[in-house]
């Protein structure tokens, strides 16, 4: 499971270790990104881990600057200090990192506590309550080129009838995605940040990132670390700014910049699934000698480009199928003698329901319905595992 860090979960190490999970991805979410994770930080926070009798798995994630994604002048400045945290990183003997190349946000939702059938809250992303708050609330210079009529008069019946409180409220979970924080960024500031990328289109964004792997892969293979990239959540653009990593044609373009397993993904079925036109089981089976890190969680897609997390084994994703891709994939990575045959994966996301909904975990990790999630992935692979004989 995910761990964000002493002092900054309300989920503790002895909470995750009573849910039968056998390790934690974590992260130094105090260090400021584009600066250097000192070795005894690491080795700290991973005796910490251990000494709760649980396992550093990897981690989730060391963030990139937008030095880097925008090819300032002080980007290869990042890189060097990218690449000293992955030699630090592998000197600590972990060997795995989830990251990702989304501009300014890493994830963007307008519910936090949208309430499911049976009474738990789950994230939604609603389209038209994104278009309302991109058009009407932050008011977004050329906003309107992004959006057919019929979808800018849905968004204008959506922000009509809102009042003030909804409005700050869809603000503040709008502008929520900082990575690792609960951070809301101010009008001004998500202003300023859109102002670096507005010569960054998709095609310079794709080029930024293969100057960044061909950079950086070399590097993590000596270190003996795996990266893993996030896919774009959501994975469609946002506030204008390109989106990259959301299709299988991306991870063809991705795992073609530098060819190695240290080049792998970080393979969400949340994120993935939120696009009709991603096959998941068959993307495993295409790509899954390249899969370094597995989140899996399930989506209800709701027709128009809106989604809610749903029950891990609910939702618009057939998971038994991606999961006999997964098992199918283990057998592959067995037959070729590799050693990663388990494959690191952590239930993602999960529903706040029972006693911490009177609490304030990070969107989406609360303890009890990752609990449930995960007791429900091990319940299908066991049960698949049985079926298949092995």
């Amino acid at each position: 499971m995910r761990w964000y860090g002493p002092g900054n979960d309300v989920v503790s190490l002895e909470d995750i270790r009573h849910s039968g999970a056998t390790g934690v991805i974590t992260a130094l979410h105090h260090i400021p990104t584009g600066e250097v994770w000192p070795l005894d930080e690491i080795i700290a926070r991973k005796k910490e881990v251990e000494a709760a009798g649980l396992r550093l798995s990897g981690i989730e994630s060391v963030n990139i600057h937008d030095s880097i994604k925008t090819a300032h002048q002080d980007r290869d400045k990042h890189i060097e200090n990218y690449i000293t945290t992955l030699k630090n990183l592998g000197k600590a003997g972990i060997d795995m990192v989830a990251y990702n190349f989304m501009p300014v946000l890493d994830w963007t939702r307008t519910d936090l506590h949208y309430e499911v059938a049976s009474g738990a809250h789950a994230l939604r992303f609603n389209f038209f309550a994104y278009a309302a708050y991109d058009l009407f609330i932050l008011q977004r210079p050329g906003a309107k080129a992004d959006y057919s009529e019929e979808q800018i008069q849905k968004a204008e019946g959506f922000y009509k009838g809102l009042n003030n409180d909804q409005i700050t409220l869809l603000t503040q979970t709008v502008m929520a995605g900082l990575p690792g924080t609960k951070d809301v960024i101010s009008k001004d500031e998500f202003f300023t940040r859109l102002d670096m990328y507005k010569e960054i289109g998709r095609d310079e964004l794709k080029q930024n990132f293969k100057y960044f792997l061909q950079a950086i892969i070399p590097a993590a293979e000596e270190a003996g670390v795996k990266m893993a990239v996030h896919p774009d959540d959501p994975p469609f653009p946002l506030f204008g700014l390109p989106r990259i990593v959301s299709t299988a044609a991306d991870y063809d373009d991705l795992l073609g910049y530098v060819d190695s397993q240290s080049n792998g993904l970080c393979f969400c079925t949340g994120s993935l699934g939120a696009r009709p036109d991603n096959d998941l089981p068959a993307m495993i089976e295409q790509y899954g000698s390249k899969i370094n890190f597995l989140h899996i969680r399930n989506v209800k897609r709701e027709g128009d480009g809106s989604f809610h997390e749903d029950n891990h084994l609910e939702g618009t994703t057939d998971m038994p199928a991606v999961m006999m891709a997964v098992i199918n994939e283990q057998i592959r990575r067995e037959e070729a003698g590799r050693e990663d045959v388990g494959m690191v994966m952590r239930p993602d996301h999960g529903h706040q329901m029972l006693d911490d909904l009177a609490k304030d975990p990070h969107p989406g990790y609360g303890a009890i319905g990752r609990l449930k999630g995960l007791a429900e992935l091990r319940g299908l692979e066991t049960g698949i595992r049985a079926m298949m004989g092995l």
